[in-house]
């Protein structure tokens, strides 16, 4: 009895001539891919360090400092000018008390004593205005050094600065995310879409979108804090102004009363001459008075050209806390500014190194893709054909050999498609 059979033929001889180094093809450099090394082309050897120039920057951070020698010294000049100003009513006081002590049996001397002893009385009153001024002028002084230090710049920074930061970083991350599907359709116009390099691309891609994000952050909290130190040394110069000011202010108002002094004293000198001229226990008082208040008026003239200098110095010394502290704020800028430049150069050489590494992993594979992709538009061009054949029945011996014959065949064939 004859039997029908249907038999499916393989593709076209060149096809799968072509589709067997291709499967040993795709097995080696699957293989290779799965025991690669990733270390070699993902990690921190990638990542650029530190420039020296912004080592050099961080390690001056301390000479920010600078500024206290100088504002102790102008305290204690201070704090001398003023102590030096608290011992000039001394002599006047002596003299008053000589005046006080004319004998009462000289009616017309005492009475004139007495008359050139009130208008002494008022002398004291503008040098002790100006030492109060002075104790102000020390004050502001005081309390502009107290406006420098690490923590000087907190209260002047803007209390809308976070909303500011968050809003930036909320618009550069929207921006970023429209970045994405660009990114995935490059990957599949160049027939890598779900594939390594698309990995790649994408994990590049974010890690480059955090290091931005990550320095925009960085810029926004340096400019707030650049312009918070910038406000506060502004304050504290004003302060510095305020009590120089009224330093001088104190000056003139000593040398007011140094005029007082003089013509009262001249005023006085006379009326203790005329009340001399009544008695000679008067005049000789009167004149005594006259040597003291003489010695005081000297005595004034000194401290206050001492005081004066001494404020002057303790203001210069002030002067020079104010610029320290700038100049190397300055400096430390320009180190950290031209490290930035290096660190970037350096990164870009190593993200270019990462890249060429990458392209370098999966070159074989990606070779191997476009080989398969090639075939399978081959394939697709060439349907499968089939065979009808109509044999008699076998007998028992034709079909034991058959049988072994075609075991024969699939080892033969698998032995080919595995490279044996």
């Amino acid at each position: 009895m004859a039997e029908t059979s249907t038999t499916q033929v393989l593709p076209a001889v060149e096809i799968e001539a072509a589709a067997k180094p291709y499967i040993k093809q795709l097995q080696d450099v699957t293989g290779q891919f799965k025991t690669a090394d990733l270390a070699k082309v993902y990690g921190p050897q990638f990542v650029a360090g530190l420039d020296p120039l912004t080592q050099q920057a961080m390690g001056m951070a301390g000479g920010l400092g600078s500024y206290a020698p100088y504002l102790q010294a102008a305290g204690r000049l201070a704090g001398t000018a003023e102590s030096t100003l608290g011992g000039l009513p001394t002599d006047i006081a002596t003299a008053r008390g000589t005046l006080t002590g004319v004998p009462s049996d000289i009616a017309a001397s005492q009475a004139m004593l007495a008359q050139a002893q009130s208008r002494l009385g008022g002398v004291p009153t503008d040098i002790a205005g100006a030492r109060g001024e002075l104790g102000t002028a020390v004050g502001d002084i005081a309390a502009a050094r107290g406006m420098i230090g690490p923590t000087a710049y907190q209260q002047y920074m803007s209390p809308y600065q976070q909303d500011v930061i968050d809003a930036t970083l909320q618009e550069y991350d929207i921006q970023t995310a429209k970045g994405i599907p660009a990114l995935r359709a490059q990957a599949i116009s160049a027939g890598a879409y779900g594939g390594g390099r698309e990995g790649v691309a994408q994990s590049e891609f974010a890690s480059e979108a955090a290091r931005n994000r990550a320095a925009l952050q960085a810029q926004l909290l340096q400019q707030g804090f650049g312009q918070a130190q910038q406000l506060a040394q502004q304050a504290q110069a004003q302060r510095m102004g305020v009590g120089a000011a009224q330093a001088g202010l104190a000056g003139q108002r000593l040398g007011i009363g140094q005029a007082q002094l003089g013509a009262q004293l001249g005023l006085s000198g006379q009326q203790a001459a005329l009340a001399g001229q009544r008695g000679t226990l008067g005049q000789l008082r009167g004149q005594l008075a006259g040597q003291q208040l003489g010695v005081g008026q000297a005595q004034l003239g000194a401290q206050m050209g001492l005081a004066g200098q001494q404020l002057g110095i303790g203001q210069f010394q002030a002067g020079l806390a104010g610029q320290a502290p700038g100049l190397v704020g300055q400096q430390i800028s320009g180190l950290t500014t031209l490290g930035g430049l290096g660190q970037a150069q350096r990164q870009a050489q190593l993200a270019a190194q990462q890249q060429l590494a990458q392209q370098q992993l999966t070159q074989g594979l990606t070779a191997t893709q476009a080989l398969g992709s090639g075939l399978t538009s081959l394939i697709a061009g060439y349907p499968g054909q089939s065979t009808v054949t109509t044999t008699p029945t076998p007998s028992p011996l034709q079909t034991a050999l058959s049988t072994g014959a075609t075991l024969a065949g699939l080892y033969k064939g698998f032995g080919d498609i595995f490279g044996r």
